[in-house]
Formats: structure tokens, sequence, C-alpha cells
């Protein structure tokens, strides 16, 4: 394959891993497309602050926010916390 059509296929495969919005879930603070009623006014804008749930799966899981300049709440990842389950499932 000449160099010209590897390069090609090479961007166009990168162009394909943009990452994707994590969206929330029952649980999270903003499901529903809800924010918080109190606006979180002593809170310096783009600070984060972690939400901890129970996910989709029954499995614990931590969300991270960061705080908009307008005042809303953005959710930027939710992992899992790894545990043991019964019966052989694990989160």
């Amino acid at each position: 394959m000449p160099f010209g059509a590897l390069l090609v296929v090479g961007v166009l495969a990168l162009t394909a891993c943009t990452p994707r919005e994590v969206e929330p879930i029952p649980g999270s603070i903003t499901y529903g497309g809800h924010q918080p009623r109190t606006k979180l006014t002593k809170s310096p804008i783009g600070s984060t602050f972690t939400n901890q749930i129970t996910d989709e799966y029954g499995c614990m899981a931590i969300e991270t926010y960061r705080i908009e300049p307008d005042r809303s709440l953005k959710l930027l990842r939710r992992s899992r916390q790894a545990s043991s389950g019964i019966f052989g499932f694990s989160c």
C-alpha cells in the first residue's frame, strides 16, 4: 500500500476515535437534564467534585463533575469501583 493511502487510512482511523460525552444515569446529579436547585456559589468555577452512586448494574460508581462558568454542572467521567460479587459476578 502506498504511503499516501496509508496516511489517509491512519487519519480516518484517528478521527473515528473522538471521545463521547458521559451520559447521566438514574442516580446522577444531572439525570433527566436537571441541575441542582441551589447554585454552587461558593465553589470556584472549574472546580471538580465527585458523587458516589449505584450504577445501572448495581455496582458502586464514582462520577466526577465540573462547575461550569454559568454555575451548571458538567459530568466528566464515571468509573466503577472494583468489587467481587456473589455468583461470580463482579463490577
